[in-house]
């Protein structure tokens, strides 16, 4: 597998806390919302990655923003005390997987209502930022053809939904300027 902000290829048997290892990484940060692991936002495929153990916690709950310093293990990625930035080429992934989170969970039930917003530093509110940003994300890097085949065979195999700022990238634009 290949994972997400380091770009680097793992073995899928290396799951753990190592320093050689891969985690899941929720890209909606679990703490932004309170929703953990339960079914729902915590175990929804569509925004659940393996990253690099050291990367993921690097990133920690951060917002997403431009800018920061380098961080080890992950060419292009760079981090300040409140934003995480990942490298170009899934920029546009991160940035969907986000638009799909707060559109998908409207606080319906017993989940917080996502949504994101245009600040970094959102603490525990069930926000993430930076949404000027991540429209910029999804404009910079189109989806690729991973991207696209990961989004069908969620459908196909796992959930039976998609997520729709996949397959239509430019309505992020239309919902959200």
């Amino acid at each position: 597998m290949v994972l997400l902000y380091s770009q680097r290829s793992q073995s899928k048997d290396s799951n753990g806390g190592g320093s050689d290892d891969w985690n899941r990484e929720h890209v909606w940060a679990k703490s932004h919302g309170d929703f953990g692991t339960a079914p729902g936002p915590g175990t929804d495929i569509h925004h659940l990655r393996p990253t690099d153990v050291g990367v993921n916690s690097t990133r920690s709950n951060k917002d997403f923003d431009n800018g920061g310093g380098a961080v080890d293990g992950c060419d292009g990625c760079a981090t300040d005390g409140d934003s995480f930035e990942p490298p170009d080429e899934v920029k546009g992934d991160v940035a969907r997987m986000i638009l799909y989170m707060a559109v998908r969970y409207e606080g319906e039930g017993s989940f917080a209502d996502l949504e994101p917003n245009d600040q970094v530093d959102n603490g525990s509110a069930p926000y993430i930022g930076k949404i000027s940003v991540l429209l910029e994300w999804n404009e910079q890097d189109p989806p690729s053809t991973f991207e696209q085949h990961r989004n069908d065979v969620i459908y196909e195999d796992f959930q039976h939904n998609r997520n729709p700022f996949i397959d239509h990238p430019e309505w992020a634009e239309a919902i959200y300027n």
